[in-house]
């Protein structure tokens, strides 16, 4: 019975040791993203009068970018490995994105007039990032390549909805430059900037849509502090006057 009490509690040593050498630092962050979409119809450069493209939905949408939709996001992070400049981040964020589109005035020709109406989708998305990490004095800098995993937790889509309805689920690339600075003890600042694009194209029909999101983050992070690797129990030396 001593033997197994033993035995348990050196696993559960081993594993907060291992847990603690693991953990890097976690952090909150909030963010201003900027989002567009670009679509690809396969028929754009038909003419409207051939018998067979003579259907409005050949033209709706013809090939464009779409406006850039300015919205928010906001997250929260854990940073993770035993390698100081190599990490890895994994995070939570509740993200808006879309695209500003100008409704058709004439379905049959594709042509677009008068203002402007929002597709916007709200997402809940888990990502996964390798993060280079590098000194920069008493700051540090770093890279950050990524697979962002998307649900999409609400949408309301008034312009081409027959092909602007994305998928409930759905992944995109990820790469992002940051700086942090530390502020006071554990704490620092850092400041990022994303660049979010997709990886594929969604498809409906005849037409392909893309959506890029650019995103800048500002938050705190915070970091434990260093152990110490000497054992309790070795000498120490204590200078030449000992």
């Amino acid at each position: 019975m001593r033997l197994i009490f033993t035995i348990c509690c050196l696993i559960i040593c081993i594993a907060n040791s291992m847990a603690q050498s693991l953990f890097k630092g976690a952090g909150v962050f909030g963010s201003m993203t900027q989002s567009a979409h670009h679509y690809i119809n396969n028929d754009t450069g038909k003419k409207p009068q051939d018998t067979a493209y003579k259907h409005p939905e050949y033209f709706n949408p013809q090939t464009h970018f779409s406006q850039e939709f300015f919205n928010w996001g906001a997250g929260a992070f854990l940073e993770l490995s035993r390698n100081e400049k190599v990490r890895w981040q994994t995070e939570i964020e509740y993200i808006n994105q879309g695209a500003k589109e100008v409704p058709l005035t004439n379905p049959y020709t594709g042509e677009r007039g008068g203002g402007t109406s929002v597709n916007k989708y709200t997402y809940i998305e888990w990502n996964n990032y390798i993060k280079f990490y590098n000194p920069l004095g008493v700051a540090y800098w770093y890279i950050m390549p990524g697979i962002r995993l998307q649900y999409l937790f609400q949408k309301s889509v008034s312009v081409f909805a027959p092909v602007s309805n994305l998928s409930t689920f759905w992944f995109s690339g990820d790469l992002a430059l940051g700086y942090e600075y530390p502020i006071y003890k554990n704490y620092s600042l850092f400041s990022e900037y994303h660049w979010n694009p997709d990886i594929l194209a969604y498809k409906s029909g005849n037409t392909s849509i893309r959506n890029r999101t650019l995103e800048l983050r500002v938050g705190v992070v915070y970091r434990p502090r260093k152990r110490r690797i000497d054992d309790c129990n070795a000498p120490r030396y204590k200078g030449p006057t000992y």
